[in-house]
């Protein structure tokens, strides 16, 4: 049984080379917003439920990381976002596709070659509408 202290997974690091190019792909073009910058090398960002936390510097470890998520509310906001990186020139690595579970999703990557997974999931639907959950543009 799930411990109900548990908020979930809501925080993720990444080491970046290129701090802006990096907020700019996750504020300009994810429509993120900046939490806290704590100094010149440091960039927190939240869409609200969330904590994305960008470092300069070499990227290091054993690079395990497959790719992270952006969860949308819609199943049709999936495309519209695979259609918004290409205007963009943001890197599509696969396109839009729905999944046997109904979800659907599609791949880019940020500037620093992260790939990043744009999907709905139906089981998440329903926090669209709670708290931290209003719409933001982006």
């Amino acid at each position: 049984m799930r411990d109900p202290r548990w908020l979930g997974l809501r925080h993720v690091a990444l080491r970046v080379r290129d701090l802006e190019a990096a907020r700019g792909f996750y504020v300009d073009f994810l429509g993120m917003e900046v939490e806290w910058a704590p100094d010149a090398d440091s960039l927190y960002l939240t869409c609200g439920r969330d904590n994305l936390a960008l470092h300069r510097g070499e990227p290091r470890g054993s690079g395990a990381l497959d790719h992270i998520g952006f969860v949308l509310a819609d199943p049709e906001m999936v495309e519209e976002w695979e259609m918004r990186a290409r205007e963009r020139g943001v890197e599509v690595v696969q396109a839009t596709k729905t999944h046997r579970d109904g979800a659907r999703s599609f791949y880019c990557r940020d500037p620093e070659g992260v790939l990043v997974q744009v999907l709905y999931h139906p089981p998440l639907a329903p926090l669209a509408g709670r708290e931290g959950g209003e719409d933001r543009e982006g």
